[in-house]
């Protein structure tokens, strides 16, 4: 997993948010992540759409709670991730 570039990085977000990823690659995952502004500000959004996710599926949170420029595939990988959870 070295040299990480940004479309792999995506592959693996939810791995690395979990603490799935074996040391090597959660270390070419974090210094890819450092190297990448684009890249953190993905993981930040994908973070907060997790979150909002969370929110909107509680039964205090809003229904319209995921933001509308929240990215499609983001979503899609949200939704997939609770699904399996």
């Amino acid at each position: 997993m070295e040299d990480l570039r940004c479309r792999e990085f995506t592959d693996f977000l939810l791995a690395y948010l979990d603490g799935e990823l074996d040391p090597r690659a959660r270390a070419a995952f974090e210094e890819h992540l450092q190297a990448c502004p684009p890249c953190r500000d993905y993981l930040d959004s994908y973070r907060r759409t997790v979150e909002l996710v969370g929110t909107a599926w509680s039964p205090c949170g809003p229904d319209d709670a995921i933001p509308e420029d929240a990215p499609e595939e983001l979503v899609h990988a949200v939704l997939e991730a609770r699904r399996r959870a």
